[in-house]
């Protein structure tokens, strides 16, 4: 059974450290020994930085890619047809179980990240920067690093800096999600799309991107488009950070030339000779098979040409002696569990999903198939946020992927292998909350009850319309429970029921012998020895 990721694994390098540089020399890079190490920055115009960005063919490196300079030149354009200050934030949200690459940063160069958002806010005009974490060890970094600047959220700050925590969910890291949480509402996605570059934070134009991101931009401002070109491939130069875990003897976030075989990476890892699947992108990524490894390098191009994808840069693969269906349930199941619960083809859909694979498992045959692809397909382009289009990627890239044990499920009994839970999941299958003092708002226990009044109630079916997450009803038309806890998510819900009830059959009563939440501690953080930094070693 593989553990939890430490937040902070071992740190490799292929070839010249970037983004790494000084690791081999420190824990973190405080102020002085980043400015040492990386030397000064000097700031940069708005449409200097934005031509310096897509010379690079700088994108976002939180698994959507969007190209960094036009989404500055958006912003740009948004604050000045508005006349409005725009309000920089730097997206730490890394909330995946198997993704470490932007938490590593944090942990150990908070200023190179740091560096790339000062130089957008400069550019800019911004007078606000926000960077968005969910765990304490990030937490901590990132305001030691404040400090180390003299930046603070004070109302007479030239720029006004702070971090923003929110509980660890995988809907957490959704741009809009972060935006809300910043204008103090629950870190989730509000119910309508809308750009952040031209209304984010407290309406402003609002330039949001990933950790890594904002330090490859102060690597290339430092360095120089040419100079940085020199590195990777001539379409997608630099590096980039995987985390790579699965079935590996060591895990570990790596930073990586463009351009790099993939084969060669799982190698450093450990990985199986011949693995049977390498998750690509994380767990809103796609499966390439052992035949498709050999052919795939490290870069965005190449992974979709083969069916995989950069996404998160997790890299993941399992070995031939496990189920790669059960594998993928594990992981569906833990998908459905971290939907925010607002969206009815998310938090209805993706259950149903995850019922339909294990009923797969289970010898449910060709109709079971069946279900499943119409419950992946029905989910898409259908939530507030990317978490039910990746989960069912996910979802129909398995069902593609591993066609031969598809097949020994479907007509035969099954694969014969175990599920060794290679993939890595929280502990306990669930994420750590990530806030201080307790759960998290939006999905810990809550301490009321919902109660049937069976004397009352007539059938009309309406309590399970409006609350799904409680109420199911049976072959007669009638609830199936006659009292339940209300998920914390949705005591809103809960209290609309009760007011809808056109038999008035519902009650709402606190359970006061429930406790309250207890706090959940982080993932550990382990202490680092000092990386290597030759290729290979």
């Amino acid at each position: 059974m593989n553990e939890a990721l430490p937040d902070v694994p071992e740190v490799r390098v292929v070839g010249l450290p970037q983004l790494t540089s000084g690791f081999d020399l420190v824990e973190r890079l405080d102020l002085p020994m980043h400015l040492k190490v990386h030397g000064p920055l000097e700031p940069m115009g708005g449409e200097q930085l934005a031509q310096l960005a897509e010379r690079i063919n700088l994108r976002g490196r939180g698994g959507a890619g969007f190209p960094f300079h036009k989404k500055l030149r958006s912003v740009a354009e948004s604050a000045i047809k508005r006349g409005v200050r725009p309000v920089v934030v730097v997206n730490g949200s890394e909330d995946e179980p198997a993704c470490r690459k932007d938490t590593v940063l944090i942990n150990r160069a908070p200023h190179l990240i740091l560096d790339g958002a000062l130089l957008c806010a400069e550019a800019l005009g911004a007078r606000t920067l926000v960077v968005g974490v969910t765990r304490e060890s990030t937490q901590r970094s990132m305001e030691a690093a404040l400090a180390e600047r003299g930046l603070s959220n004070g109302r007479r700050s030239a720029l006004r800096a702070r971090v923003q925590r929110n509980p660890v969910r995988m809907v957490t890291g959704a741009a809009a999600s972060l935006i809300r949480s910043i204008d103090g509402g629950p870190a989730i996605p509000p119910g309508r799309k809308i750009s952040a570059s031209k209304s984010g934070v407290g309406g402003a134009p609002t330039l949001l991107s990933n950790a890594e991101t904002f330090a490859q931009l102060a690597i290339a401002a430092r360095i120089g488009p040419e100079r940085y070109g020199n590195t990777g491939l001539y379409d997608e130069p630099g590096t980039v950070m995987l985390t790579v875990s699965g079935a590996v003897a060591r895990p570990m976030v790596i930073e990586v030339p463009t351009g790099v075989p993939l084969r060669y990476v799982l190698q450093l890892a450990g990985a199986p000779p011949v693995p049977q699947g390498v998750l690509t992108g994380g767990y809103h990524g796609k499966w390439i098979d052992a035949a498709t490894v050999d052919e795939a390098i490290v870069s965005r191009n190449s992974l979709q040409q083969v069916g995989g994808s950069l996404g998160a840069g997790a890299v993941l693969p399992i070995s031939q002696d496990t189920c790669p269906l059960g594998e993928s349930l594990r992981v569906a199941q833990w998908l459905a569990e971290e939907s925010a619960g607002q969206c009815g083809p998310c938090y209805l859909g993706l259950p149903a999903a995850a019922r339909g694979l294990e009923d797969i498992l289970n010898g449910g045959g060709p109709a079971a198939l069946e279900a499943l692809k119409q419950v992946a397909g029905n989910v898409k382009r259908r939530g507030a946020c990317s978490h039910p289009d990746g989960s069912a990627m996910f979802l129909e890239s398995t069902v593609k992927a591993f066609t031969d044990d598809l097949a020994a499920h479907v007509l035969g009994n099954g694969c014969g292998r175990p599920v060794q839970g290679v993939l890595p999941l929280f502990e306990g299958g669930r994420a750590p909350t990530g806030v201080p003092g307790g759960g998290s708002e939006e999905n810990g226990p809550s301490r009321q009850k919902i109660y049937v009044d069976w004397t009352l109630c007539r059938g009309h079916g309406l309590c399970a319309d409006i609350l799904p997450e409680v109420f199911q009803l049976g072959a007669d038309g009638f609830p199936t429970v006659a009292q339940a806890d209300v998920p914390r998510f949705a005591e809103a819900k809960a209290v609309r029921a009760v007011r809808r009830c056109p038999a008035l059959a519902l009650r709402i009563e606190e359970d006061t012998r429930a406790q309250a939440p207890s706090s959940r501690t982080n993932l550990p953080v382990l202490s680092q020895g000092r990386g290597r930094r030759a290729l290979g070693r």
